[in-house]
């Protein structure tokens, strides 16, 4: 194929959508090793949504890629979906800690063996809460009601927005309203997940419980922070418009949406390993009786 007579915004565009097939193939690979086996519905469910994340955030970018000159309504829309998907992927990841825990906060049953143990805080929670509290079935609902705030929040904060946007209502200081209750809701239901995983970081070991939480944080760590290092490059200057048709900020969301293209790629591959369908194909189990007979 001649790439000769395509200009750069085409070789982009392409490249972006390379990644995208890139991050839906190895998602949908892992995916469907997890459904030839499905041992485990309800942990494998759960499992399913976080890995989907990857390939939803990649499409979601190249959209915004197609339009690059979309109003901010339309750039709003797109970062809604994903921060939303967001919300409901850090839900149930918690859901299948608690599972690998035996644990059912609906049907009141957490193991007696967990029971009682210490919970610390540090600040700012320590303003709301005990430093130190003991662990039993209220302590766990609230982890969860902590989580689950987000996954309701986001949501409302989003069709807000948006419509407030179309209204043209939108000024600044609401924006920045808009910011602060978000931020101090997914630090919320980030910080239940940390000190979830402290409590009970020996059981879950076996679990690779870091790795997966690192491939959800990482994704959400890689699209703030570079655009903000982003909103810092325009600031100075730094990154600047040297088309006619596209204006400085449209040029900065392009580039936001390339980099995530090609970052999913990255996280999906990494998915591999931290959600590996091992557990439920037998392999984890060969391996041990295995290890137990050349001891």
């Amino acid at each position: 194929m001649d790439f000769s007579h395509l200009d750069r915004a085409q070789i982009t565009l392409m490249g972006s959508a390379f990644c995208v097939m890139l991050t839906t193939h190895f998602t949908l690979q892992l995916l469907s090793h997890h459904l030839f086996y499905w041992k485990n519905p309800k942990e494998q469910k759960a499992i399913l949504i976080i890995i989907l994340m990857a390939p939803i955030y990649a499409i979601d970018s190249f959209v915004g890629l197609l339009d690059v000159r979309g109003s901010k309504a339309f750039f709003m829309f797109l970062e809604s979906v994903k921060e939303c998907y967001e919300a409901l992927v850090i839900a149930k990841f918690l859901a299948l800690m608690y599972s690998y825990l035996n644990i059912s906060i609906s049907k009141n049953i957490v193991p007696d063996e967990i029971k009682g143990r210490e919970i610390h805080h540090s600040f700012p929670m320590t303003l709301f809460q005990p430093r130190t509290v003991r662990l039993n079935h209220r302590t766990l609902k609230l982890l969860k009601y902590w989580t689950w705030q987000f996954v309701i929040i986001r949501p409302v904060c989003s069709i807000l927005m948006i419509t407030l946007q179309i209204l043209g209502i939108y000024p600044s200081w609401l924006s920045w309203t808009f910011t602060i209750i978000l931020n101090i809701s997914v630090s919320l239901a980030l910080y239940s997940l940390v000190v979830f995983y402290h409590v009970f970081a020996k059981e879950l070991a076996p679990h690779k419980p870091l790795a997966k939480f690192l491939c959800i944080k990482g994704i959400v760590f890689f699209c703030f922070w570079q655009g903000v290092v982003l909103d810092i490059l325009v600031a100075m200057g730094i990154i600047r418009s040297h088309h006619f048709w596209l204006d400085v900020e449209h040029l900065e969301e392009a580039l936001q949406n390339v980099l995530v293209c090609l970052e999913m790629v990255v996280f999906s591959v990494l998915q591999q390993y931290a959600y590996h369908v091992a557990p439920y194909s037998g392999e984890v189990e060969s391996m041990m009786k295995q290890g137990k007979k050349n001891e």
